[in-house]
This record gives structure tokens, C-alpha cells and sequence, in this order.
């Protein structure tokens, strides 16, 4: 079954959106659960499709994974017992790697393949098993399986990364707090997910220090315990709806929009004219906006500029009067959502693989589009919000990957936006 949003746009939006639990936090805490075999209860965990693929994959490997609610799950792992997981699914998932640290470290081996998941350009996964090979895991390639052992168990060391890997930390934190002694990692991601993860397993008993820097120590322990842990709010997703605000002249209130977690981001808003009224730490009201202004924004690691926020920023981008210039350090296929958008009447120029030009502003006309990836696919429906007349677009499946409902978060809001669900046909 795949599906397509219908949008009519030219809708002012308006009202209040309560922003879901984090995709890149949930993730890597649900694989954590599998430390432990002791059951542990995660609150505000999005009801996303990659989400479920994970809980599937850990219930492949022995695990129990049951939804008490639309954003709870209670997650019991002691019948995991060394069983290789769904492949099908691991294909399907890049963040099914997130499985590595916490099964070698619980079990002393694992067996598994190349993850799968949105192709934004290259992601080698070296820096997770050079990672697990300095704790000393044995890592032997097997076509495109790995086999990774540590029959004697894990052993603490200093880690230093050769980049700020976000999942990377993830993976390579959860191994070590199993391991035997000390652990320092070096470079460590400081992204507010990364962070969730590491109190996350204090809760569960782990000994981590250094929690929101770049160094990160860990003493191991000999087990994780039961705990209730919950996922902050996806920072990404409020973004999101902060730029549809903006793009239809709306004012809408945005219930976990952490402030803390967007700094640059806000910035860059407040330098494109865009008008914030901060009620609260978490909370924001995007006031009724007109007179963009160009900007030019530069991905980074965090704190920086998100890379997950650059397209839907580059449609904001299309409404400002002047030259903008986008710099995406992160991946060579991120702009390629530009190429949807020409269609629509944007005027932009990619440079190169990481750079590119848009001028504005340009009316932006409603067409028949098709989403790329997670957060290009939400940019394309800002662009239907801000078009005139109709916008099509093709494989949203993409979409709810990353956004809980987004269609009906934003039919409250006023929008104009309908689901249709089409069979795919089958060859003969």
C-alpha cells in the first residue's frame, strides 16, 4: 500500500500543536532496552513507523515489545538469547546498527548485516565497529553479514572517534557500560539525543559522566535494571511546524519546542525576519510573519545548524527576499529536494553535492511531487502549504518514518491536507 497527500494550499494556519517524542531519541533508547532482562516502560515514544520496525526487530531476537498506549511501550528482553534477528527488517532500518552495542555487550556476540533506511548519501558504519573493536570485539566480515564476538567480554578503554557520529556514540555508549573498567570517549556527540540516551541508562544503573560534552566517561557494572524512562520532545518535528507557521503567515502555538535544543535554528529564524513569541522553556508561539529576509545557513554537529532542518529551511528560504546560500556539510544527496520544489516554481541553483543558491522570494504553484526521504518529504508538504491550488504528493510512507500523523497535526491547525491510500499494483 503506499500513499499520497492531496493539499490545497494558501491555508493560514492556526491554533496549537503538541510536538511528539523524539525519532533519533527513541530509537536508540528502545535498543538500550536490550542491556537488561528486567522489563523497562519508555513514555512519549512516538508511534512511528521506523520505531515499530525496531520493536519487530527486537521481538525477533526473543524480546516482548507491547504497546500500553499510542506513545508507551513496556519492553521485556529476557527471552533474548542469542538468535539472529529479521534481516528483512534490518534492511529496512539504518538505526537497526543500534542493536550492535547492546547485544555484544549483554551477550558477548552478535551476528547481523549492512543496515538499511533512507539513502541521504554515504553513512559508513566504520565508526561504530572501530568502536567495538577497541572495547575488543573480534569483528570477522561475512559477505554482507558481520559476525562480532567478545567471548571474554568487553574491556574499557579510551575511545577516540574519528567524527562526531550521533549513532555512533549511541552504540558504542551502550556497549561500554557493560564492559569491564573505565571507558572514555572522545568526540562524543552532544546532540539533546544523545543525552537522553545517557540519562536513560543512568536510570537503568549505568555510571556515566560527562553527560552534554564531548567527553563522555563510563564505569562499567556488571547489569542494567528495570526503569521508567521517557523521550524528550522531537525538536525536529517542531522545527518543522515552526517553518509551516512562517511559510502560511499563521500563528501557531508549538507545545515542545525546547528552545535549548534549537539555538542556532532559532537564530536563523529570528534573522529571516520570522516573529517568536518564547512563552515558556518549551514552549513557543510563532507569530503572523511577512518580509523574509535571505539568510545564509551552514549544517554543523551539534550545537549548529541541524542537517534534518536544512530542507525544510530551504523552503523558507525560497520565500525571503534576496540570495540565500546553503552550505550541507553533512550528506551528499540533502539537496536534492530543490529539484522538487523547481517544479513549484522555486528558483534555486545547487552548486555541487553540498551547496546551493536559492533566490526569492517566488511564488511556488501547487504540483505533482514525490517525497525523497524522511525530511525532504516534510518539506515538500510546506511547500504545498505555501503553494497555489493543488499539490500532490507521492510515497508519504517516507514521511511517517519520522512525523506521528503529521496530516491530521496539521488539519487542526487549518491545513488543507488529505491522506488517499492506493494499491500498489502487482506485475504479472
Amino acid at each position: 500500500m503506499s500513499s499520497k497527500f492531496i493539499i490545497e494550499g494558501g491555508q493560514t494556519l492556526r491554533g496549537e500543536v503538541q510536538i511528539s517524542g523524539s525519532k533519533n531519541a527513541a530509537l536508540p533508547i528502545l535498543a538500550s532496552t536490550l542491556l537488561t532482562t528486567e522489563p523497562v516502560t519508555i513514555s512519549n515514544i512516538p508511534a512511528i513507523q521506523d520505531v515499530k520496525v525496531l520493536g519487530e526487530i527486537i521481538e525477533s531476537l526473543g524480546g516482548k515489545v507491547e504497546w500500553l498506549s499510542d506513545t508507551q511501550v513496556r519492553v521485556d528482553n529476557s527471552g533474548v538469547d542469542g538468535r539472529e534477528p529479521d534481516y528483512k527488517k534490518i534492511k529496512k532500518l539504518r538505526a537497526s546498527i543500534l542493536i550492535l552495542g547492546p547485544l555484544l555487550a549483554r551477550l558477548g556476540r552478535v551476528r547481523t548485516s549492512q543496515p538499511g533506511g533512507c539513502y541521504i548519501g554515504p553513512r559508513p558504519i566504520d565508526v561504530h565497529l572501530d568502536g567495538l573493536k577497541a572495547l575488543g570485539a573480534i569483528i570477522t566480515p561475512d559477505g554482507e553479514f558481520y559476525d562480532i564476538r567478545a567471548d571474554d567480554g568487553l574491556v574499557g578503554t579510551k575511545i577516540v572517534l574519528n567524527e562526531m557520529s550521533v549513532t555512533g556514540t549511541s552504540n558504542i555508549l551502550m556497549a561500554a557500560v557493560l564492559a569491564k573498567g573505565k571507558t572514555e570517549i572522545r568526540l562524543a556527540a552532544a546532540e539533546p539525543e544523545n543525552n537522553n540516551l545517557a540519562e536513560s541508562l543512568v536510570k537503568m544503573g549505568a555510571k556515566i559522566s560527562g553527560i552534554g560534552t564531548h567527553t563522555l566517561t563510563i564505569e562499567g557494572v556488571d547489569n542494567l535494571h528495570s526503569a521508567k524512562l521517557e523521550i524528550i520532545p522531537d525538536r525536529l518535528e517542531a522545527g518543522t511546524f515552526a517553518i509551516a507557521a512562517a511559510l502560511t503567515h499563521g500563528e501557531v502555538t508549538i507545545k515542545g519546542y525546547v528552545r535549548d535544543h534549537l539555538d542556532l535554528f532559532t537564530n536563523k529564524l529570528l534573522e529571516t525576519g520570522v516573529r517568536m513569541n518564547f512563552i515558556s522553556d518549551d514552549t513557543v508561539q510563532i507569530l503572523k510573519t511577512s518580509g523574509l529576509r535571505a539568510v545564509d545557513i551552514k549544517t554543523q554537529t551539534y550545537p549548529g545548524f541541524p542537517t534534518d532542518l536544512q530542507a525544510p529551511f530551504g523552503t523558507l528560504l525560497t520565500q525571503a527576499v534576496g540570495t540565500s546560500k546553503i552550505y550541507e556539510t553533512m550528506y551528499d544527496g540533502r539537496l536534492n529536494y530543490f529539484k522538487e520544489l523547481a517544479k513549484m516554481g522555486a528558483t534555486a541553483n545547487i552548486l555541487d553535492p553540498h551547496r546551493a543558491v536559492v533566490s526569492g522570494p517566488t511564488v511556488l504553484y501547487g504540483k505533482e511531487i514525490e517525497s525523497l526521504d524522511i525530511r525532504a518529504g516534510a518539506t515538500l508538504i510546506l511547500a504545498a502549504l505555501a503553494a497555489n491550488g493543488k499539490s500532490i504528493i507521492d510515497k508519504v510512507e517516507l514521511i511517517d518514518r519520522g512525523y506521528v500523523q503529521i496530516e491530521k497535526k496539521l488539519q487542526k491547525l487549518g491545513a488543507k491536507i488529505e491522506r488517499v491510500e492506493e494499491k500498489e499494483s502487482v506485475a504479472a
